[in-house]
């Protein structure tokens, strides 16, 4: 029995650790969908270019169904529940996208550093995960060093600063039903149904940007050059996603929230390698407590998980 009334299962140490292998590589490499993004966006809408990312998941996992023969195991009894986490993400992407429009990848993703916090407070309450002080302080701690990095200002861009805690908010759920689904359904079938239920929530925005001409919900006839920005944005987003479903299939989802602090540092790395925009001293500063902070919770967590079962001296606060 936990300290707030569940019950904590002990899940193998092979388990946790390919969760935690799966968790961080899609962190490390989720950057580039927001790198393609904000390239797409200088010409395209952020609506469409939603719509291209779904469009295109939707696409890359059609093959992978053919192959693993997953044609007759599709849910379609949980289409509901794939309309949801499809709806969060729609709204989370087209928030996200907008804000890259006028603000760095690095400082737009530090921002909505606020996700992994959201996450491990509605996994305790709606999940019933076990969350101790240890995990909620490096979570504290590695929210600091993510709000170190961002630095915005909010005179120059307004209440589009706000659209990444939207955006977070919006993951935060789709994760959480995740977590719940991913036990009873196939991956390459999960990402098949998010991108089918996107690609409706998007055209219905991107028909409401045509009736009422707000710019954000615009559509236009990409060139070469965007189309194979938004070529870039669905292929990553594929990639990531899947990997994303293996990793909360295997590990409870308030243990793999600190590792996204990781996706901070990639964030810096590219946005660097493909905008030029170097982080300074208070930036590398926040980088640093971000991987202390992922790094102590990788090391309370498999200290935790390598205890015999009957060791229960830490039972009312785990980490």
């Amino acid at each position: 029995m936990n300290a707030n009334g569940g019950s904590s299962l002990r899940l193998p140490q092979s388990e946790l650790t390919f969760g935690l292998a799966m968790m961080f590589i899609s962190v490390i490499f989720s950057p580039i969908i927001d790198i393609f993004s904000k390239l797409a966006a200088v010409t395209v809408p952020p609506a469409e270019v939603t719509a291209a990312r779904f469009i295109l998941q939707a696409f890359f996992a059609l093959p992978i169904m053919a192959m693993r023969g997953q044609w007759g195991v599709w849910s379609w009894r949980r289409s509901g529940v794939h309309a949801i986490r499809a709806g969060v993400l729609t709204l989370s992407m087209v928030s996200f996208v907008t804000t890259l429009q006028v603000m760095e990848v690095a400082d737009a993703i530090a921002i909505f550093f606020v996700e992994p916090i959201i996450l491990t407070v509605l996994s305790s309450i709606f999940l019933k995960e076990t969350i101790g002080w240890r995990r909620y302080t490096a979570c504290a701690v590695g929210f600091f060093g993510a709000m170190l990095i961002i630095q915005p200002s909010f005179q120059e861009v307004g209440f589009v600063a706000l659209l990444p805690v939207v955006a977070a908010f919006c993951i935060a759920v789709y994760v959480m039903i995740t977590r719940v689904v991913s036990h009873s359904e196939d991956a390459s079938s999960m990402q098949f149904q998010t991108g089918i239920w996107g690609i409706v929530f998007s055209l219905i925005l991107l028909a409401i940007g045509r009736a009422t001409g707000v710019a954000i919900l615009g559509s236009v006839v990409p060139d070469l050059t965007a189309a194979l920005y938004l070529l870039g944005v669905g292929i990553s987003a594929a990639i990531t996603g899947i990997l994303t479903v293996y990793a909360y299939r295997a590990a409870p989802a308030s243990m793999l929230a600190p590792l996204q602090y990781f996706e901070i540092v990639s964030a810096t790395i590219f946005g660097w390698l493909v905008f030029d925009n170097f982080p300074d001293a208070i930036k590398w500063l926040g980088i640093l407590i971000i991987i202390g902070s992922g790094l102590y919770i990788l090391w309370r967590e498999r200290r935790f998980a390598s205890k015999p079962v009957s060791d229960t001296s830490e039972t009312a606060f785990t980490p």
